[in-house]
């Protein structure tokens, strides 16, 4: 299939926790949508107040007024909140500073990228620097002797710690250029203290710091080569990735294993151990099959537990409960309410949503298990004077080259046994793509509780890449045990289908989620069309959506997939029409005598290939349609095209060495199909 399972680009392993993307752009349309334009003015004066007081007020306002609220968030962004608050991190009283941190920290975790680029560029990072090595001093005092300090002294440090935690871990995924800034920092000592000492501290520092440890580690060269330097951070990690109801915690108590933060701290160091992997030897922990003995075991019974719809009627029924009952809260200067401080409610739908992060985590980390296929190679140095060496001789395209050009795939040797363990994941991912009444937004409204819809609909992505690479690595490594269970390809197929009808295709604004689902899912089709390739019937309906679907994407990887797609349901023996539609589809996008090809030239060889494919063998009964049809004169007519094509694929870019390679095998695959096809008209 020629694509990578992994993802090289940066992005958010905690998506966008609030979205505004429903709004229309600018500030007007924030302000006509808030219900809070009067409360803006004086946070922004209070901020610069003369009176600590007032200015703590205003830092506590600024997190009360965005939860959940898109609109005002936007407002005040548009006033320079981000400012503000930096400066705020200066502050002379220690209580106004706290509560700045806690501000940023929750707009880091609602807004996202834009709020942590805009904070990156304001220079936050110089006074974070700064709370590190203070945090890490008081900490050591506090686990020496932890009566040195009052009880209310010590819960101040650990919530600061954690603010300052999780914005950094925010920011790392912002860019490249704050993820080396932040490597420079050297947090890896700092963020291990928090794990090696999680018996004598609060669950909630200690989760922050393995998340941003598991960020950080996640294709960082410098923080994994950090974390392996030193076996004591690999045991600990080992340690907890095994923890086991004995655990204690800071009160000398045992750990509650149900406290889904216990949970999800095991999540994030299985995926820490999986950043770091290779573990290094001669630890024992170098023994270790990470996949096979942790991340399965620990992570299958996580996304097999969770029932979707019941956590979304839940959270239905508690925002109805909570919004029918009066306010009783006023947020008043004498009476500073603290930025943590929740209702019931709001605390069990902290709870319900802290679940669904979870589990989505978990099929993060799934998601990366269930990857056997390599990397491309990067382009090598000698690839300029390879082309330099290209004569632009085209002879030996007339001529059947019996040398096959086999493309370098160097398969992990344990991918084999991995894809007879990772099926099993099949029917808890399946039942996790389904979409709930909260899975997303209105149209053009904002959800009744964002953060549930936020993560639901990122637990369906998520499940929907784990299911791309589950078949991706069975279409490369087959199962017969799986292949020829004809009756399961046709359910998981019906399945997807179901899936993506109620789905639907509103693309508008709030809505990039479902075309999003769309486009893992068009992979999810392709690898299950190439497991029970021969097998699958399908509808015209079916066919039509991946034809238009490839028609409107202008991304060359998904018109692949959608091509992939159509090439395994054309070879359905039986399906006669549905072969002729999807054939003239094919020859549709080669190019001819006349014209280039209208796609790009990647979705071009991957049509070509196809229709070799499909009429490789003319004993098919749906081979009719290739003499009928006068596909051998269309594709007779595509080879001058396909030449040129090919020929002006940039070797020097991601991914152009392995696609000219590509390129080349069908080309001259092409040029033999013809010269076979005309011999057997002789």
């Amino acid at each position: 299939m020629g694509k990578s399972q992994k993802k090289k680009s940066m992005r958010r392993h905690n998506p966008v926790r609030v979205p505004d993307s429903h709004l229309p752009k600018g500030l007007s349309s924030a302000s006509s949508t808030s219900s809070k334009n009067e409360a803006i003015l004086p946070i922004i004066q209070k901020m610069e107040s003369a009176d600590s007081t007032e200015r703590k007020w205003a830092c506590v306002a600024v997190s009360n007024l965005i939860q959940n609220d898109p609109s005002t968030r936007r407002l005040l962004q548009g006033k320079n909140i981000v400012g503000h608050l930096i400066t705020r991190l200066t502050d002379s009283e220690e209580e106004v500073l706290v509560e700045a941190m806690g501000s940023l920290r929750n707009l880091c975790i609602d807004g996202g990228y834009d709020i942590c680029a805009e904070m990156y560029n304001k220079n936050i990072l110089t006074p974070l620097k700064t709370f590190v090595p203070k945090i890490s001093e008081v900490l050591s005092q506090y686990l020496e002797n932890p009566k040195t300090a009052p009880e209310n002294a010590q819960k101040l440090t650990y919530e600061f710690a954690d603010n300052v935690i999780t914005t950094l871990w925010c920011l790392s995924e912002t860019s490249n250029k704050a993820l080396n800034a932040i490597n420079n920092i050297n947090l890896i000592p700092f963020l291990m203290s928090f794990l090696a000492s999680r018996e004598k501290l609060p669950l909630a520092p200690v989760v922050a710091a393995a998340q941003c440890l598991y960020v950080l580690t996640d294709d960082n060269s410098p923080a994994i080569q950090s974390v392996k330097s030193d076996a004591g951070y690999v045991s600990c990690l080992v340690s907890i990735a095994k923890l086991d109801g004995n655990a204690t915690n800071v009160n000398g108590k045992a750990r509650d294993m149900n406290d889904p933060r216990t949970i999800t701290l095991q999540v994030l160091v299985t995926g820490i151990l999986r950043n770091i992997s290779p573990l290094p030897p001669p630890t024992p922990a170098s023994f270790i099959d990470i996949d096979k003995e942790i991340v399965l075991p620990l992570l299958q019974p996580i996304i097999s537990s969770i029932n979707l719809s019941e956590v979304a009627t839940n959270v239905q029924q508690l925002v109805d409960t909570q919004s029918s009952e009066p306010s009783i809260e006023k947020l008043s200067i004498k009476h500073v309410p603290k930025s943590d401080h929740k209702s019931i409610y709001e605390i069990e739908l902290d709870q319900m949503e802290g679940k669904l992060r979870t589990v989505q985590l978990a099929l993060e980390v799934l998601t990366g298990a269930c990857a056997t296929l390599p990397d491309p190679s990067p382009a090598s140095e000698t690839d300029e004077m390879e082309e330099d060496m290209d004569d632009g001789n085209d002879e030996d395209d007339e001529v059947l080259d019996e040398m096959d050009i086999e493309l370098t795939t160097d398969k992990d040797p344990s991918s084999t046994e991995r894809t007879t363990l990772i099926p099993s994941l099949v029917p808890a991912l399946l039942s996790l793509i389904h979409p709930t009444a909260l899975s997303f937004p209105p149209l053009a409204a904002p959800s009744p509780h964002p953060p549930t819809t936020s993560a639901l609909s990122a637990i369906h992505i998520s499940a929907m890449e784990c299911l791309n690479n589950i078949f991706l690595s069975l279409a490369s490594s087959p199962n017969p045990a799986v292949s020829s269970d004809k009756e399961a390809g046709s359910k998981i197929w019906n399945e997807l289908w179901t899936t993506l009808g109620i789905i639907g295709i509103e693309w508008g604004l709030g809505q990039e989620k479902r075309k999003e689902i769309w486009e893992v899912a068009v992979g999810v089709l392709w690898g299950v069309g190439i497991v029970w390739k021969g097998y699958l019937t399908t509808t015209e309906e079916q066919i039509k959506t991946l034809m238009q679907f490839c028609d409107s994407t202008s991304d060359d990887a998904l018109k692949v997939k959608c091509i992939g797609a159509l090439e395994c349901l054309a070879q359905h023996p039986e399906s006669i029409e549905h072969n002729r539609a999807i054939s003239k589809y094919l020859i549709s996008l080669l190019p001819n005598a006349t014209s280039p090809s209208p796609v790009g030239t990647e979705p071009m060889i991957q049509a070509t290939s196809a229709l070799i494919d499909i009429y490789s063998d003319e004993s098919i009964p749906y081979d009719i349609n290739f003499r009928q049809e006068g596909f051998l004169q269309a594709l007779v007519s595509s080879v001058d095209g396909v030449r040129k094509a090919v020929k002006g694929i940039n070797r020097h870019r991601e991914g152009g060495k392995d696609l000219r390679l590509r390129g080349d095998e069908v080309r001259q695959n092409l040029v033999a199909f013809i010269q076979y096809r005309r011999g057997l008209r002789l």
